[in-house]
């Protein structure tokens, strides 16, 4: 299968998406916000950012961070954050393998991409719009 679904949460409070998961796994993985965002190439203030909108959307943090001192600051998963990501990536797995026969018989019926279009990330002509999705 060469095509692809992407699973985004929606609600009221807001969104979780492939980025802010992306960014969840990166802090649990570099223990810190900044080491996270840097291994995502984003901004630490658009990391801040995306951790705040995540810790008040729940009704608990997803995101404990701890300040300074004698053992440096840092930043790791509440057991909620991890929760969080385990569904998350559950949900995409399921999804994707639902929409498995569907994708296969899509993909069938359009032409063969366009290398150079490819190459690039999107269809000859087709724009993202820059979207960096950070849901």
């Amino acid at each position: 299968m060469t095509s692809d679904i992407r699973v985004r949460f929606l609600h009221p409070t807001g969104a979780i998406g492939p980025g802010k998961v992306a960014l969840l796994e990166a802090i649990h993985r570099t223990g810190s916000i900044s080491g996270a965002a840097r291994s995502l190439d984003m901004t630490f203030r658009r990391a801040w950012f995306l951790v705040e909108t995540m810790n008040t959307a729940f009704l608990e943090p997803v995101v404990r961070t701890s300040v300074g001192g004698r053992e440096g600051g840092g930043a790791g998963l509440t057991p909620l954050g991890q929760e969080v990501v385990s569904r998350f990536r559950l949900m995409e797995e399921e999804a994707r393998k639902a929409a498995a026969p569907h994708l296969a018989w899509l993909d069938s019926m359009l032409c063969p991409a366009d290398p150079a279009a490819a190459a690039s990330g999107g269809e000859a002509g087709e724009s993202n719009g820059g979207d960096q999705d950070h849901d």
